[in-house]
Formats: C-alpha cells, sequence, structure tokens
C-alpha cells in the first residue's frame, strides 16, 4: 500500500544495510524514510548468478527493515522521482559513488529531481576513506601504494554510525518480485531460508573472523587448500558490511589486523585511481605493447574458450577458472595467476579478461576488477613490472602443495580425459617479453 506519510527517501545503492549506515540515517532525520531500490536496465548486464545474489540480499534487508524495502523496476531517476512525489519527500539521501557509471547516474538523478524541487544529499561512501580526500605533498593524487597506506592510516576514518529507528520506515509498494530473480539458475526455493544472506549473518561471520582467523591471515591467505581468507568481499561488494565496520573491529596494534586493514586500503586506492583516471577502466594506464602484439581474433577466441572454461591444461589455472563458473567468486591467489595467464601467456589483452570477470563474480567491485587486472598486467599504477610472470607450475607448487585446491575443482586432473597444456609457459613468457614495446615508449 502506497504510504500517505510524508518522508524523505532513501536511494539503496551499494549500501545495503541498516547497521552504520549515514545515508539511512539522514533521511530518517526528517522524520520517517521510505528505502527505495531502482532495478534498473544495467542489471541486464550482470550474470543470473549475481542478479540472484542481489534479489537475495534485497530479500534479506526488506526482512529486516520490516517489509519496508521498495524495489521498483525503472531508471534511477524515474523511480525516485516517482517515489519523492508519492511521500513528499523534500530530499533523497544516498551514499555517494566515484565509479564513471555511479557518477553519471547520480548527476542523472540529481537533475531530474531539481525540476521537482527535490534535493539529492550524498552521505557517505563505500570506502573507509573516499577517493580524493588524501593527496601527496605536491597535492596531487597518489601514483604508488605505499605512501598511500601511509596516508591513508595516518588519515583515519569515521567511527562506525548507530542503528536506525526501524519504527520510522515507510513502506512503498515494490513492482519487482525478488522471488523470480532469486530463484534464477536454482531449482529449489531460494528464499525460504535467506538467513545465509542477511546482514546479521555477515556481523557475526565478521566476529567470528576476528576472533579465530585473522591471527592466521597473513600466512594463510595465499594458501589455495587452506580457508585462510575472510570470505568478506561479497558483503562488502554489496554494502552489507562497511569498510569501517570491518577496521573497528579488528584489534588494535597488531600485524595481522594491519595485513588486513592494507587489504581494505588497497581497494580504496584503486577507487581513488579510478575517480582521477576514469579512462582506466577501459585504457591501459601505461601500455607495455603495441596493438599488434596480441593474438589475433580467431586464435584468441579458442585460446580465450579454452581460459574461460578451464580447459587450458595447467591444473591450477583451470582450478580457479572452474572455482568462478560454479561459486561466482574465485581465491585471490588464483585470480592472479589466471589473470597473468591470459595476458601473457595467451597474449589476450586484460580488457577481456576483465570483462568476463564482470560478468562471472559476484563480489565484483569495478574499480578492483579494473585496476587489478591492470596490476597483473603491468599496466596500472603501483603494477607488478610488466615481466614479472606467473608460472601456473611453480604457483601451484608454492601455494597448493597438497593439491587440495586443484583436486577440488579439477577432478579429471590426472587422468587422460585432462588436456595437455595448450601453451608451452616458457616459449609464451619469451614470446610476451619479444613483443613489449622499447622502454622508452611505456611511459
Amino acid at each position: 500500500m502506497t504510504s500517505t506519510v510524508t518522508a524523505d527517501l532513501w536511494w539503496i545503492r551499494r549500501d545495503m544495510r541498516l547497521a552504520d549506515n549515514p545515508a539511512l540515517l539522514a533521511a530518517l532525520e526528517s522524520g520517517a524514510a521510505a528505502p527505495v531500490f531502482p532495478w534498473g536496465d544495467p542489471l541486464g548486464r550482470w550474470s543470473g548468478r549475481r542478479i540472484a545474489h542481489l534479489a537475495r540480499v534485497l530479500f534479506s534487508l526488506r526482512e529486516d527493515a520490516g517489509g519496508a524495502v521498495a524495489v521498483r523496476r525503472g531508471s534511477p531517476a524515474d523511480v525516485l522521482v516517482a517515489a519523492a512525489r508519492e511521500t513528499g519527500a523534500t530530499a533523497v539521501h544516498a551514499q555517494r559513488e566515484y565509479s564513471p557509471a555511479g557518477i553519471r547516474e547520480q548527476e542523472a538523478v540529481e537533475a531530474a529531481l531539481a525540476v521537482s524541487g527535490v534535493e539529492l544529499r550524498f552521505v557517505g561512501s563505500p570506502y573507509a576513506v573516499a577517493p580524493d580526500r588524501i593527496r601527496n605533498g605536491s597535492g596531487d593524487p597518489y601514483k604508488v601504494f605505499t605512501p598511500y597506506w601511509k596516508a591513508w592510516t595516518s588519515h583515519g576514518w569515521r567511527a562506525p554510525a548507530g542503528d536506525p529507528d526501524l519504527d520510522r520506515l515507510v513502506a512503498l509498494e515494490s513492482d519487482v518480485s525478488l522471488d523470480q530473480y532469486a530463484a534464477h539458475g536454482d531449482s529449489s526455493d531460494p528464499l525460504t531460508s535467506p538467513v545465509e544472506f542477511r546482514e546479521s549473518r555477515w556481523l557475526a561471520h565478521l566476529t567470528d573472523f576476528v576472533e579465530s582467523g585473522l591471527a592466521d591471515y597473513p600466512e594463510d591467505r595465499d594458501l589455495l587448500g587452506v580457508d585462510g581468507v575472510s570470505h568478506l568481499s561479497a558483503p562488502l561488494a554489496f554494502g552489507q558490511l562497511h569498510p569501517r565496520t570491518i577496521l573497528a573491529a579488528l584489534p588494535q596494534g597488531e600485524d595481522a589486523s594491519a595485513a588486513f586493514a592494507r587489504q581494505l586500503a588497497w581497494r580504496d586506492f584503486h577507487a581513488d585511481v579510478l575517480f582521477h583516471h576514469p579512462d582506466a577502466q577501459r585504457w591501459s594506464l601505461t601500455p607495455t605493447h603495441k596493438d599488434e602484439a596480441w593474438l589475433d581474433d580467431r586464435d584468441a577466441d579458442e585460446s580465450f574458450l579454452a581460459w574461460r572454461t578451464g580447459r587450458t591444461g595447467f591444473p591450477l589455472v583451470d582450478a580457479g577458472m572452474r572455482e568462478l563458473a560454479e561459486t561466482g567468486t574465485m581465491h585471490n591467489r588464483a585470480r592472479m595467476v589466471v589473470a597473468s595467464f591470459l595476458v601473457k601467456d595467451l597474449l589476450i589483452p586484460w580488457q577481456r579478461g576483465a570483462d568476463y570477470f564482470r560478468r562471472a563474480l559476484i563480489d565484483y567491485d569495478h574499480a578492483q576488477n579494473q585496476l587489478n587486472w591492470q596490476w597483473v598486467a603491468g599496466t596500472g599504477r603501483d603494477a607488478a613490472p610488466y615481466f614479472r610472470i606467473f608460472n601456473p607450475t611453480t604457483q601451484a607448487k608454492k601455494f597448493d602443495p597438497d593439491r587440495a585446491y586443484v583436486q577440488r575443482w579439477v577432478a579429471e586432473v590426472d587422468t587422460p580425459a585432462y588436456p595437455e597444456p595448450i601453451v608451452d609457459h616458457a616459449h609464451a613468457r619469451e614470446r610476451y617479453l619479444a613483443s613489449a614495446l622499447p622502454k622508452g615508449e611505456r611511459a
């Protein structure tokens, strides 16, 4: 039922949570707030699995909010203008985004709302330290991570925000069936047990990780056969947890806490780089090869298919790609290996791998994805040198010595059914290095 209560709007973006949510709290300052999520056309570029995960997260958020989350089909501008008209809102409160697409979206919303005399107010960001908040001594954006990390640590971040008064949330009608989207590719009813996707589940998981997994994180996070990672990338991507909530939970003064905080700073660093260099989402910041160095389309298509389906003949590469296909995520060490293999062994541009990850990953983060691919390719800010080439066999021996990871995802690895390697790594390495631009042309 459409509410007759005057209420400002909370535009739900990558902040799908109730706790520690400055935009929601700001919307409630008017007395009442109506939460709205626009289900727009850009979702058509997502994988079915990622859309299903989004639907489950929104379903859980709506349950936690007592039903007061409206999910409406249409562009954010159209949806929010209509919702503001229904509630008599004078303002829409939202978390600011800094990606090129996010900036275009909020500019369109701001212009559409202004016609109706409604203000778009930004409160907070998805980052502990938002882009452009810190600069070097010359007033320029940071290009190297280590000094950025030091400045990021010195700058600090706000304490987690308080909890909202859920009794003051206003429920508008939805016109999107979350059940339909959540069931995509799943024959069972995915919404009968929504606890797995609930914010409270992730808060409890954070506590468990800090108490049981953090101490070993610096050593275990690269071991493929050990459950040594935090598993917090998906709730971070959807905003079910904010980085400052995680940072506040880390014990102060411990090396393991600093190691984990460094990963959050790396996330902020890439958001800062993309904000200052929006073309980096498609173009190399520091090109390493001429266009003609890459494989022609036919050979690239055949090689890319083998890579995408986990049939390269390199067990660690295939294990990573099969994990991604089955789960929508991949161990971080494996991500680096499969990315290096695509670019440097197969001579396929990083953009093609980044596009596939965009479609396949549940925990997709635009700045992280594009700039981490550039990091592996050696073309980004503070990137690994272009001549650093991961040897998939050596990486497997070092980080999966018992072959637990490979055997989990590549059941036929030791049988005649497993394919021969599609390239000779040593030859591919020399081919890649030989095709690089001269040093003076890589600036």
